[in-house]
Protein backbone atom coordinates (compact mmCIF):
# COMPACT_ATOMS: atom_id res chain seq x y z
CA UNK A 1 0.00 0.00 0.00
CA UNK A 2 1.47 3.28 -1.34
CA UNK A 3 1.39 6.99 0.95
CA UNK A 4 -1.11 8.40 -1.06
CA UNK A 5 -3.14 5.35 0.04
CA UNK A 6 -2.43 5.72 3.83
CA UNK A 7 -3.55 9.44 3.71
CA UNK A 8 -7.31 8.79 3.13
CA UNK A 9 -7.63 5.58 5.05
CA UNK A 10 -10.79 6.38 7.42
CA UNK A 11 -10.99 4.45 11.21
CA UNK A 12 -14.42 5.09 11.45
CA UNK A 13 -16.39 3.19 8.10
CA UNK A 14 -19.68 4.55 9.11
CA UNK A 15 -18.26 8.57 8.97
CA UNK A 16 -18.83 9.21 5.38
CA UNK A 17 -21.52 7.69 5.18
CA UNK A 18 -22.86 10.48 7.73
CA UNK A 19 -21.43 12.70 5.81
CA UNK A 20 -23.01 11.80 2.84
CA UNK A 21 -26.38 11.87 4.24
CA UNK A 22 -26.06 15.32 6.14
CA UNK A 23 -25.94 13.44 9.43
CA UNK A 24 -23.20 15.64 11.61
CA UNK A 25 -20.02 14.05 13.00
CA UNK A 26 -20.53 13.76 17.27
CA UNK A 27 -18.68 16.34 19.37
CA UNK A 28 -14.83 15.87 20.27
CA UNK A 29 -13.60 15.88 23.50
CA UNK A 30 -11.25 17.34 24.36
CA UNK A 31 -10.39 16.35 27.77
CA UNK A 32 -11.90 13.92 30.48
CA UNK A 33 -13.18 17.84 32.90
CA UNK A 34 -15.72 17.75 29.78
CA UNK A 35 -17.39 14.41 30.66
CA UNK A 36 -17.82 15.31 34.48
CA UNK A 37 -21.12 16.62 34.94
CA UNK A 38 -21.13 20.54 36.71
CA UNK A 39 -20.78 20.92 40.06
CA UNK A 40 -23.62 22.63 41.64
CA UNK A 41 -22.86 25.07 44.40
CA UNK A 42 -24.40 23.75 48.06
CA UNK A 43 -26.70 25.79 49.74
CA UNK A 44 -25.33 28.34 51.96
CA UNK A 45 -24.71 27.05 55.59
CA UNK A 46 -27.25 29.04 58.03
CA UNK A 47 -25.71 31.54 60.57
CA UNK A 48 -27.25 29.28 62.99
CA UNK A 49 -28.31 26.00 63.49
CA UNK A 50 -29.67 24.74 66.97
CA UNK A 51 -31.78 21.51 67.22
CA UNK A 52 -34.59 22.94 68.35
CA UNK A 53 -37.10 25.16 66.50
CA UNK A 54 -39.87 28.04 66.62
CA UNK A 55 -42.22 25.68 68.16
CA UNK A 56 -40.03 24.47 70.78
CA UNK A 57 -39.68 28.31 72.20
CA UNK A 58 -43.71 28.93 71.70
CA UNK A 59 -43.68 25.85 74.52
CA UNK A 60 -41.29 27.14 76.66
CA UNK A 61 -42.55 30.97 76.62
CA UNK A 62 -46.03 29.08 77.68
CA UNK A 63 -44.70 26.49 79.89
CA UNK A 64 -42.52 29.77 81.67
CA UNK A 65 -45.61 31.52 82.30
CA UNK A 66 -47.99 28.86 83.57
CA UNK A 67 -45.04 28.97 86.09
CA UNK A 68 -45.14 32.41 86.86
CA UNK A 69 -48.68 32.43 87.43
CA UNK A 70 -48.21 29.30 89.80
CA UNK A 71 -45.73 30.81 91.28
CA UNK A 72 -47.07 34.19 91.76
CA UNK A 73 -50.63 33.02 93.39
CA UNK A 74 -48.94 30.58 95.42
CA UNK A 75 -46.36 33.01 96.94
CA UNK A 76 -48.76 35.63 97.31
CA UNK A 77 -51.61 33.36 99.10
CA UNK A 78 -48.90 31.26 101.03
CA UNK A 79 -47.48 35.02 102.49
CA UNK A 80 -51.21 36.25 102.96
CA UNK A 81 -52.11 32.77 105.35
CA UNK A 82 -48.77 32.44 107.68
CA UNK A 83 -46.98 35.49 107.27
CA UNK A 84 -49.03 38.51 106.95
CA UNK A 85 -52.60 38.24 107.26
CA UNK A 86 -53.60 41.81 107.51
CA UNK A 87 -52.21 42.57 104.09
CA UNK A 88 -54.17 42.22 100.76
CA UNK A 89 -52.71 40.52 98.03
CA UNK A 90 -52.39 43.59 96.15
CA UNK A 91 -50.12 45.04 98.55
CA UNK A 92 -47.95 42.21 99.26
CA UNK A 93 -47.66 41.98 95.01
CA UNK A 94 -45.57 45.12 95.75
CA UNK A 95 -43.55 44.12 98.60
CA UNK A 96 -39.85 43.89 97.06
CA UNK A 97 -38.58 40.41 98.50
CA UNK A 98 -41.57 38.32 97.35
CA UNK A 99 -41.27 39.36 94.21
CA UNK A 100 -37.77 38.70 94.12
CA UNK A 101 -38.28 35.64 95.32
CA UNK A 102 -41.17 35.16 92.82
CA UNK A 103 -38.84 35.94 90.26
CA UNK A 104 -35.99 33.84 91.76
CA UNK A 105 -38.48 30.42 91.39
CA UNK A 106 -39.76 31.53 87.86
CA UNK A 107 -36.10 31.93 86.83
CA UNK A 108 -34.79 29.10 88.32
CA UNK A 109 -37.93 27.12 86.50
CA UNK A 110 -36.99 28.49 83.27
CA UNK A 111 -33.35 27.43 83.21
CA UNK A 112 -34.13 23.78 84.31
CA UNK A 113 -36.46 23.58 81.88
CA UNK A 114 -34.60 24.77 79.13
CA UNK A 115 -32.09 22.17 80.33
CA UNK A 116 -34.30 19.49 80.32
CA UNK A 117 -35.71 20.31 76.80
CA UNK A 118 -32.64 20.16 75.45
CA UNK A 119 -31.12 17.15 76.49
CA UNK A 120 -34.40 15.19 76.96
CA UNK A 121 -36.09 15.68 73.47
CA UNK A 122 -32.70 15.92 71.34
CA UNK A 123 -29.82 14.36 72.94
CA UNK A 124 -27.62 17.05 72.88
CA UNK A 125 -25.30 18.41 75.91
CA UNK A 126 -26.70 21.51 77.03
CA UNK A 127 -24.24 24.43 77.63
CA UNK A 128 -22.65 23.40 74.38
CA UNK A 129 -26.13 23.31 72.25
CA UNK A 130 -26.67 26.79 73.68
CA UNK A 131 -23.36 28.08 73.11
CA UNK A 132 -22.20 28.94 76.55
CA UNK A 133 -18.41 28.94 76.48
CA UNK A 134 -16.26 31.85 78.00
CA UNK A 135 -14.80 33.73 74.42
CA UNK A 136 -11.38 34.95 75.41
CA UNK A 137 -11.09 38.32 77.13
CA UNK A 138 -13.19 37.96 80.24
CA UNK A 139 -12.42 41.56 81.34
CA UNK A 140 -12.81 43.41 77.45
CA UNK A 141 -16.38 42.11 77.68
CA UNK A 142 -17.30 43.20 81.10
CA UNK A 143 -15.46 46.72 80.21
CA UNK A 144 -17.77 47.03 77.41
CA UNK A 145 -21.06 46.19 79.57
CA UNK A 146 -19.39 49.63 81.44
CA UNK A 147 -18.59 51.77 79.04
CA UNK A 148 -22.11 51.11 77.17
CA UNK A 149 -23.56 51.83 80.63
CA UNK A 150 -21.80 55.32 80.86
CA UNK A 151 -22.66 55.84 77.34
CA UNK A 152 -26.41 55.30 77.59
CA UNK A 153 -26.35 57.83 81.18
CA UNK A 154 -25.56 60.08 79.12
CA UNK A 155 -27.94 59.64 76.63
CA UNK A 156 -30.38 59.70 79.28
CA UNK A 157 -29.84 62.74 79.79
CA UNK A 158 -31.58 63.91 77.24
CA UNK A 159 -34.79 62.10 77.34
CA UNK A 160 -37.89 61.74 79.33
CA UNK A 161 -36.59 59.21 81.58
CA UNK A 162 -39.21 58.21 84.40
CA UNK A 163 -39.21 59.27 87.79
CA UNK A 164 -39.84 56.93 91.06
CA UNK A 165 -40.96 54.01 89.41
CA UNK A 166 -41.40 50.86 90.27
CA UNK A 167 -37.66 49.66 89.99
CA UNK A 168 -36.78 52.24 92.54
CA UNK A 169 -39.63 51.20 94.72
CA UNK A 170 -37.22 47.83 95.10
CA UNK A 171 -34.37 50.05 96.88
CA UNK A 172 -36.62 51.55 99.70
CA UNK A 173 -35.01 48.84 102.45
CA UNK A 174 -31.15 48.36 102.51
CA UNK A 175 -32.17 44.41 102.77
CA UNK A 176 -34.05 44.40 99.77
CA UNK A 177 -31.77 46.53 98.00
CA UNK A 178 -28.65 44.34 98.66
CA UNK A 179 -30.52 40.80 97.69
CA UNK A 180 -31.74 42.55 94.30
CA UNK A 181 -28.38 43.76 93.45
CA UNK A 182 -26.90 40.12 94.03
CA UNK A 183 -29.78 38.94 91.48
CA UNK A 184 -28.93 41.56 88.92
CA UNK A 185 -25.56 40.53 88.61
CA UNK A 186 -25.73 36.67 88.47
CA UNK A 187 -29.07 34.91 88.00
CA UNK A 188 -30.82 38.24 86.78
CA UNK A 189 -28.16 38.38 83.65
CA UNK A 190 -27.90 34.40 83.72
CA UNK A 191 -31.17 33.09 82.60
CA UNK A 192 -31.87 36.45 80.39
CA UNK A 193 -29.06 35.62 78.14
CA UNK A 194 -29.41 31.84 78.69
CA UNK A 195 -33.12 32.31 77.13
CA UNK A 196 -32.67 35.20 74.76
CA UNK A 197 -29.24 34.62 72.96
CA UNK A 198 -28.81 30.98 73.72
CA UNK A 199 -32.13 29.68 73.32
CA UNK A 200 -34.44 32.00 71.26
CA UNK A 201 -32.20 34.23 69.22
CA UNK A 202 -30.88 30.96 66.97
CA UNK A 203 -33.97 30.24 65.98
CA UNK A 204 -34.42 33.36 64.63
CA UNK A 205 -31.07 33.92 63.13
CA UNK A 206 -31.39 30.35 61.30
CA UNK A 207 -34.87 31.65 59.92
CA UNK A 208 -33.87 35.35 59.10
CA UNK A 209 -30.37 36.14 59.54
CA UNK A 210 -28.10 37.46 62.02
CA UNK A 211 -29.50 40.94 61.61
CA UNK A 212 -33.20 40.36 62.01
CA UNK A 213 -32.33 37.80 64.75
CA UNK A 214 -30.75 40.23 66.85
CA UNK A 215 -33.78 43.11 66.37
CA UNK A 216 -36.27 40.84 67.13
CA UNK A 217 -34.81 39.35 70.34
CA UNK A 218 -34.00 42.91 71.48
CA UNK A 219 -37.75 43.50 71.26
CA UNK A 220 -39.22 41.53 73.38
CA UNK A 221 -35.93 41.75 75.55
CA UNK A 222 -37.04 45.86 75.88
CA UNK A 223 -40.43 45.04 76.67
CA UNK A 224 -40.31 42.50 79.37
CA UNK A 225 -38.50 45.32 81.44
CA UNK A 226 -40.91 48.06 80.50
CA UNK A 227 -43.57 47.79 83.67
CA UNK A 228 -40.32 48.25 86.07
CA UNK A 229 -39.99 51.66 84.49
CA UNK A 230 -43.74 52.62 84.25
CA UNK A 231 -44.19 51.37 80.74
CA UNK A 232 -41.84 54.74 79.51
CA UNK A 233 -40.79 55.05 75.99
CA UNK A 234 -37.51 56.26 77.21
CA UNK A 235 -36.73 53.17 79.27
CA UNK A 236 -37.55 51.26 76.62
CA UNK A 237 -35.22 52.51 74.59
CA UNK A 238 -32.26 52.03 76.64
CA UNK A 239 -33.00 48.46 77.38
CA UNK A 240 -33.41 48.02 73.86
CA UNK A 241 -30.17 49.40 73.01
CA UNK A 242 -28.36 46.99 75.72
CA UNK A 243 -30.37 43.82 73.97
CA UNK A 244 -28.92 44.61 70.43
CA UNK A 245 -25.36 45.47 71.70
CA UNK A 246 -25.85 41.87 73.64
CA UNK A 247 -26.90 40.30 70.55
CA UNK A 248 -24.08 41.77 68.28
CA UNK A 249 -21.37 40.33 71.15
CA UNK A 250 -23.22 37.46 70.86
CA UNK A 251 -23.46 36.99 67.42
CA UNK A 252 -20.08 37.70 66.40
CA UNK A 253 -18.16 35.68 69.46
CA UNK A 254 -20.67 32.82 68.89
CA UNK A 255 -20.55 33.12 72.76
CA UNK A 256 -23.38 33.38 74.97
CA UNK A 257 -20.89 33.64 78.32
CA UNK A 258 -19.85 36.92 76.08
CA UNK A 259 -22.68 38.51 76.27
CA UNK A 260 -23.64 37.40 79.60
CA UNK A 261 -20.57 39.24 80.41
CA UNK A 262 -21.32 42.04 78.75
CA UNK A 263 -24.89 41.97 80.97
CA UNK A 264 -23.25 41.17 84.22
CA UNK A 265 -20.84 44.72 83.34
CA UNK A 266 -23.52 46.76 82.50
CA UNK A 267 -25.39 45.74 85.75
CA UNK A 268 -22.99 45.50 88.05
CA UNK A 269 -21.36 49.32 87.18
CA UNK A 270 -25.47 50.46 87.52
CA UNK A 271 -25.71 48.35 90.96
CA UNK A 272 -21.99 49.93 92.42
CA UNK A 273 -22.99 53.32 91.45
CA UNK A 274 -26.01 52.82 93.48
CA UNK A 275 -24.42 51.53 96.35
CA UNK A 276 -21.88 54.26 96.01
CA UNK A 277 -24.56 57.42 95.50
CA UNK A 278 -27.15 56.21 98.19
CA UNK A 279 -24.27 55.37 100.88
CA UNK A 280 -25.29 51.94 100.99
CA UNK A 281 -28.92 52.31 99.96
CA UNK A 282 -29.16 54.22 102.81
CA UNK A 283 -29.95 57.43 101.62
CA UNK A 284 -32.22 56.59 98.62
CA UNK A 285 -33.19 59.87 96.36
CA UNK A 286 -36.89 60.97 96.45
CA UNK A 287 -39.17 61.03 93.01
Amino acid sequence: MSSSDNSHWNPDPSAEHNTAAGIPDPPVVSSFDELTPPVVPAAPVPVENPAWNGWDVLVVIGLSIVTWLVSQFAILFGAHFFLYPRLSLIELAQRPLLALISTLVVEVAISVLLFLWIEGKYRVRFLQAVKWNWFAGIWRWIGLGVVMLFVLDVLSNFLPMPKDTPFDKLFSRPRDAYLIAIYAITLGPFVEELFFHGFFYPVLARRWGAASGIFLTALPFALMHMPQYGDAWAAFLVIFIVGIVCGIVRAVTKSVGASFLVHVGYNGTQMLLFVLFTRGFTHMPKG
